[in-house]
């Protein structure tokens, strides 16, 4: 019987020196538009019943998940934080639809239950809240809008080089709070699965977990690197003492060529961390800002958000 992806990360060996796991949704694929504004933003408007505010609820919504420092984060933190947007926008509470109270959602989530509609699943069977009825629901739902829609779309240009450099000595794994379904049907669509020694997703823990799990305390200091395109993955590598390389929303592209022409080997000949990570780090953190553009003026027709 084949063994499932969580048994394969537990039990998951070293076989070189050096570890990279990298992020999937805007890291290797140029997928986070299509699936939050096609997929995610539709179904947030459709079960929360936010039609009559649908404006202001797209534009929090894509701040939280693509243009801020939330972005990539799992996609209920992501809802909570889309509400508490919305509350704090006097345009958007002038229009008097009622924001979703979601106590009970937010205590699930800071009970450190791993996100994800299985252990979800399991907390409506034991409590049949509403509330996270609601949110089950609608999980699913972006689930079946994701499969349906989200197809033909190849991984970042340079991705495949990069990749190819860094089998060649370095045990490589996705780290994604994807569910882990969506994952192995896109890598494997793409034919570069066989990159990856596991592929993880939401159901297996977090990001920090994930690194944790796969790689604490199995390689020396400085051989633990993790690549992605959000704050979330910035903060899982540092949690595990692991170098970043950002792949710069925008600039995704551009960043992948820069690791292949100078990342990957800095990484390997150990000049990767200090000031050349730090130059970096500056760059990546100036494009995700914390303030969304309506309270800075910045938002309006024609406006990204």
């Amino acid at each position: 019987m084949e063994s499932s992806p969580k048994e394969r990360l537990d039990a998951f060996k070293p076989q070189h020196s050096y570890f990279v796991g990298i992020d999937s949704d805007g890291c290797v694929f140029d997928s986070m538009e299509i699936k939050h504004k096609e997929c995610f933003i539709p179904n947030i408007i459709k079960y929360w019943k936010l039609q009559a505010i649908s404006k202001y609820a797209r534009a929090a919504a894509e701040f939280v998940n693509l243009y801020s420092k939330w972005r990539g984060v799992n996609r209920f933190p992501a809802l909570t934080k889309t509400f508490e947007l919305l509350r704090d926008w006097p345009e958007a509470m002038r229009r008097g639809s009622p924001i979703p109270e979601v106590a009970s959602l937010q205590a699930w989530i800071d009970s450190g239950a791993t996100l994800g509609n299985p252990a979800l699943e399991a907390e409506v069977a034991k409590t049949g809240d509403p509330v996270l009825k609601q949110a089950l629901e609608w999980s699913k739902a972006v689930n079946r809008s994701i499969a349906d829609m989200v197809e033909g779309v190849p991984p970042f240009p340079w991705f495949r080089e990069c990749a190819e450099k860094l089998v060649r000595q370095a045990d490589v794994i996705c780290v994604s709070a994807t569910p882990g379904e969506a994952l192995e049907r896109e890598w494997q669509e793409h034919h570069v699965a066989q990159y990856a020694a596991v592929i993880a997703g939401q159901e297996m823990g977090s990001k920090k977990e994930h690194l944790k799990i796969a790689a604490g305390g199995k390689y020396a200091p400085g051989c633990t690197l993790m690549i992605g395109d959000a704050p979330g993955d910035l903060a899982a590598a540092r949690a595990n003492a692991a170098l970043f390389f950002p792949i710069n929303p925008g600039h995704e592209e551009q960043s992948w060529e820069r690791f292949y022409g100078e990342g990957v080997e800095r990484f390997f000949d150990h000049t990767y961390a200090g000031a050349y990570e730090a130059s970096l780090l500056e760059e990546f953190e100036k494009l995700l800002p914390e303030t969304p553009p309506w309270k800075t003026g910045g938002w309006g027709l024609g406006a990204r958000g």
